[in-house]
C-alpha cells in the first residue's frame, strides 16, 4: 500500500470545458406548478443557480479552502482513497473514521472535522480529542478513476487495511445515509476492530424492515415519512439501483443536470423547511457538484445501489439468528428533519444500542446541518471507551 500527501488541483481546461458547457445550457420547459418543487428542482431556482455558478462562484478559492484539510491518497490493493486524516490534539486521541453519504463528500464533513480533532480549539476538552479518518468512498471524488467492481459490502474491508497501514488497531465508526451502511457493515464483519458505531440514519438492510407493531405512537411520524419518501421521493434510488449506466450519459454530460440531480436531495432531504438557502449558501450547494463533476465521479457513486435480481456480489451471507445482529456498543442519534426516522425495538434487534437520541433539529445532512448537535453526542458516546 502506498500512502502520499494529496492537494486538490483541477486543470484550467476542466474550468474552460465547464463554463462552455453552463453557457449552452439546453432549459427544459416547466409544465404546470412546480413552485413547492413537487416535480422535482425547480426552473427558476436552477437558473438562478447557474447564473451565480458563471458569475460568481470561484472554484480557485474554494479549492484553497478544502486544501487546508490535510489530504492523503492511498492504493489499496488497486482502488484509490482519497481520505482527510485530522490527527487528535489531546493527552490520548480517540482513532475515528467518520463516513459520508451519497451524494455528499468528504467536503459535507468539514465542520466535525476540526472539533473532534482539536477539541479545545473549539471551547471543548482535549480529553476528547479524536484522530479523525474522513475516506471519500471508492467511487466518489478523488476516491477515483475506481476501475473494479467494487460494493458497498466490501467498502469496510478496504477502510480496515487503511486503518492498519496509519496504526490503528480499534477505532470507532460514524456515519449517515451510506455512511450509515458502511459503519453498520463494518460492525458486522469486523466487530473485533471497533469501539463502538454512531448512526444518524438507520438504514433497514440487516434484520428485515421495521413492522407495524414496532413503532411507539410518538415513532409514528417517524414511520410515515419513511412511506412518503418510498411513495414521492424514492425515484433516484430505484434508477441508480436498477440502470445506472443510463442515467449516467446525462450526468456526465450536463454539469446543469447533474446539478439539479443533487440539489433537489439538498432541498428535500434536509432541514429546510422548503426553503434551501436556509441551510445552504449557493456556494455550497455548487461545491458538492463540483466536487462530482470535475472528477467525473457520478456513475462510480451511483453505482453502489446497483443491486440487479440475483447479484450475488453484493450478498452479506447468512444473518445470524441472534439479538442483536451486532454486538458492537452503538449510539443512534435520529433527527426529525431526517427523510425517515425508525423505531427502537426495531434497532435492537439490530444493533447492541446504549445510547438513543432523537434531535428536534437537522435533517440529513447532519454533520454539516448541525455539526455541534452530532460533535457533542460522538464526544459524550465516545467517553465511555478511553
Amino acid at each position: 500500500m502506498t500512502i502520499k500527501p494529496f492537494e486538490i488541483a483541477i486543470p484550467d481546461a476542466a474550468l474552460t470545458d465547464l463554463r462552455e458547457r453552463l453557457e449552452r445550457t439546453r432549459w427544459p420547459a416547466e409544465i404546470g406548478d412546480n413552485s413547492n418543487w413537487q416535480q422535482g428542482a425547480n426552473l427558476a431556482y436552477m437558473r438562478e443557480l447557474t447564473n451565480y455558478w458563471l458569475n460568481t462562484y470561484d472554484w480557485r478559492g474554494r479549492e484553497a479552502e478544502m486544501n487546508k484539510l490535510p489530504q492523503f491518497m492511498a492504493d489499496i490493493d488497486g482502488v484509490p482513497i482519497h481520505f482527510v486524516h485530522a490527527k487528535g490534539k489531546g493527552p490520548n486521541p480517540m482513532p475515528l473514521i467518520i463516513n459520508h453519504g451519497w451524494p455528499w463528500t468528504f467536503w459535507d464533513m468539514r465542520r466535525i472535522i476540526g472539533p473532534l480533532s482539536d477539541p479545545a480549539a473549539y471551547g471543548g476538552d482535549p480529553e476528547d480529542s479524536f484522530d479523525v479518518v474522513c475516506p471519500s468512498i471508492p467511487g466518489f471524488a478523488f476516491s477515483s478513476p475506481l476501475t473494479t467492481d467494487l460494493r458497498l459490502n466490501r467498502v469496510g474491508d478496504y477502510y480496515v487495511k487503511l486503518m492498519d497501514e496509519l496504526g490503528y488497531d480499534k477505532f470507532g465508526t460514524q456515519g449517515g445515509d451510506m455512511g450509515s451502511a458502511i459503519s453498520t457493515l463494518l460492525g458486522y464483519t469486523h466487530p473485533d476492530r471497533l469501539t463502538g458505531v454512531h448512526l444518524h440514519l438507520l438504514i433497514p438492510f440487516l434484520g428485515g424492515n421495521p413492522q407495524p407493531e414496532d413503532f411507539e405512537e410518538h415513532e409514528f411520524a417517524g414511520g410515515a415519512k419513511m412511506a412518503d419518501y418510498y411513495a414521492t421521493g424514492s425515484g433516484y434510488m430505484q434508477i441508480q439501483r436498477t440502470k445506472p449506466m443510463t442515467i449516467a450519459y446525462a450526468m456526465t454530460d450536463s454539469p446543469v443536470g447533474q446539478a439539479a440531480w443533487m440539489v433537489e436531495k439538498r432541498r428535500d432531504w434536509g432541514d429546510t423547511g422548503g426553503d434551501i438557502e436556509s441551510v445552504w449558501s449557493k456556494d455550497e450547494l455548487i461545491d458538492n457538484v463540483m466536487l462530482y463533476w470535475l472528477t467525473e465521479t457520478y456513475l462510480s457513486s451511483a453505482r453502489h445501489y446497483f443491486s440487479p435480481p440475483g447479484d450475488e456480489s453484493i450478498a452479506l451471507g447468512k444473518v445470524p439468528d441472534k439479538t442483536p445482529i451486532i454486538d458492537v456498543p452503538t449510539a443512534v442519534q435520529q433527527f426529525k428533519g431526517d427523510v425517515w426516522n425508525l423505531p427502537r425495538k426495531w434497532a435492537d434487534r439490530v444493533y447492541n444500542v446504549q445510547s438513543w437520541k432523537v434531535e428536534e433539529k437537522g435533517g440529513h445532512f447532519a454533520p454539516a446541518e448541525v455539526p455541534d448537535t452530532i460533535v457533542g453526542d460522538l464526544r459524550e458516546f465516545f467517553r465511555r471507551f478511553r
